[in-house]
């Protein structure tokens, strides 16, 4: 679908790489930002 094969493919091209680049995205932020963020507000005084 992102490589723009086949017909109406220039309609989906553009969904397709927002799809992606969201699931990149939030993927990298779950494994991550997420548990980096944990530790810092875990820590103890």
């Amino acid at each position: 679908m992102a490589l723009g094969l086949g017909e109406g493919a220039e309609l989906r091209t553009p969904m397709a790489l927002t799809v992606i680049g969201g699931m990149i995205t939030s993927t990298l932020l779950t494994l991550l930002v997420v548990p980096a963020v944990y530790a810092v507000l875990d820590r103890k005084p």
